[in-house]
């Protein structure tokens, strides 16, 4: 759907929103003029993957081998590349992997809700994480013209996939700010051919209906909107360029066959085994079709100069045993296998780009699960304790942030909050020392930013 919205008394500019199914965001420059967007900007990336549903801090990096038998739960450990360090048995990848990784063992969710914490949460001002780092760098990066913020779900690399979930929190969300810094959504809508439609004012709209019949037509719409509206011809080249610069991100036939090899889930799990008694089962089987795929997607993008890029697969992580959802031990079976592969190929693929400094990965979900597995198999909400994984940046890597109670219900060092995790994001993005001298910063962003750095 293309929308191009009017005017926005805030941003004092006219800003455009959703192309096609891409729910493309528009061209409006960030907060900063230019040359101070430039100043502010560190270059980096980061991508959020978002494990929807909250696993369990036991059974992933923090596991209580000593610990009883119903806290510590049958699937064992397996000893990482750092002397000491214990991971869950389901990930003997990333146990050869963890001197990249930052292990954060004192994460506090904050809550056991089913919600999308931290991407939309209190401390971004109920807007997605990715837009306020948007509303000061700009919609699209300025040479390579590529989107700052995306979204992926699974049907932004498989049509057949599920779409997005959003009834527990809106991905999308822009709080505060200019409906254009929403995040791109690659396979949103029904395909570029169809769902167009043209937002104008009421009296120019007649004229535009006749060009809603296909792609073309809508470069030929943006095309005579730019003339009409404006006489600033880089925004014309700019938008028309950013169509370009997202198909050639999203295509995966341009990558070379062996990348994609190394990041494919789809061959790990046989889906069609996968127990149907769940009625998540559908979830199980978009995380292990896509999860790869969506990783490199998300390599692509950075690569080519979005800044920040939210995966998830959906709703997966939920682990009741309950007609919904599987016992630990068979659930992790379906869930652990995908996220072990995808993330080691992501370490493995940014390493020998060099990118490892460039990109920064976070995994966690919206919550952790209770110490003690529950009468059915599975572990309950809980919002006091959570796994944390991060990656790359720049930061040191391969050592263990904080420690959690010998029970995995709290932390017993200094607690690493939600709001620590967001700063440590934003200034990941944006150099906030430089960016607090600019009087045109918005508050939430500025206050976003101002808590502690995890790396500190």
């Amino acid at each position: 759907m293309l929308t191009i919205w009017d005017h926005d008394n805030r941003y004092r500019r006219r800003d455009f929103l959703k192309i096609g199914g891409f729910g493309l965001a528009g061209l409006a420059s960030g907060s900063l003029a230019k040359a101070d967007e430039k100043a502010v900007l560190t270059n980096k990336s980061v991508v959020f993957l978002f494990l929807h549903g909250g696993p369990s801090q036991v059974e992933t990096f923090d596991p209580k081998p000593n610990a009883p038998k119903e806290i510590r739960g049958s699937l064992g450990t397996v000893q990482t590349n750092i002397p000491g360090v214990l991971f869950g048995s389901p990930f003997p990848k990333l146990a050869k992997h963890a001197d990249k990784l930052t292990i954060v063992r004192s994460y506090v969710p904050g809550d056991a809700n089913h919600d999308i914490k931290p991407i939309v949460c209190k401390t971004t001002s109920g807007a997605n994480l990715g837009s306020l780092y948007s509303a000061v760098a700009g919609i699209s990066h300025p040479q390579k013209a590529i989107p700052r913020n995306a979204l992926l779900f699974p049907r932004a690399v498989d049509p057949g996939a599920q779409a997005g979930v959003m009834q527990f929190g809106k991905f999308d969300a822009t709080g505060p700010f200019s409906p254009s810094v929403a995040p791109v959504q690659p396979g949103a809508g029904n395909g570029l051919m169809q769902d167009l439609k043209i937002k104008l004012p009421r009296e120019r709209l007649d004229d535009r209906l006749a060009l809603l019949q296909s792609l073309d037509k809508v470069r030929w719409a943006i095309e005579d909107t730019l003339r009409a509206e404006t006489s600033d011809k880089s925004r014309e080249m700019a938008l028309l360029a950013l169509m370009g610069g997202l198909a050639d991100a999203l295509d995966l036939s341009k990558e070379d066959p062996k990348t994609i090899a190394l990041y494919d889930t789809a061959s790990l799990i046989q889906v069609d085994a996968i127990s149907k008694k769940w009625n998540n089962h559908k979830n199980y089987a978009d995380n292990a079709r896509t999860l790869g795929k969506l990783l490199c997607l998300s390599r692509r993008m950075c690569e080519r100069g979005a800044g920040f890029v939210t995966v998830t697969t959906n709703f997966v992580w939920d682990m009741h045993a309950d007609s919904n959802n599987a016992t630990i031990d068979e659930g992790m079976g379906y869930m652990a296998p995908p996220l072990d592969h995808a993330i080691s190929a992501f370490l493995e693929d940014v390493k020998s780009r060099g990118l490892e400094d460039k990109i920064m990965l976070v995994v966690c979900g919206e919550m952790g699960r209770t110490p003690k597995i529950n009468g059915k198999g599975g572990r309950d909400h809980w919002g006091n304790l959570g796994p944390l994984l991060l990656a790359g940046g720049g930061y040191p890597m391969g050592q263990v942030i904080g420690q959690s109670k010998a029970d995995a219900s709290s932390p017993s060092s200094d607690p690493v909050t939600q709001g620590m995790l967001v700063s440590t994001v934003l200034q990941t993005l944006i150099d906030f020392p430089k960016l607090r001298l600019s009087p045109e910063v918005a508050r939430e962003v500025l206050n976003a930013g101002s808590h502690k750095n995890i790396f500190s």
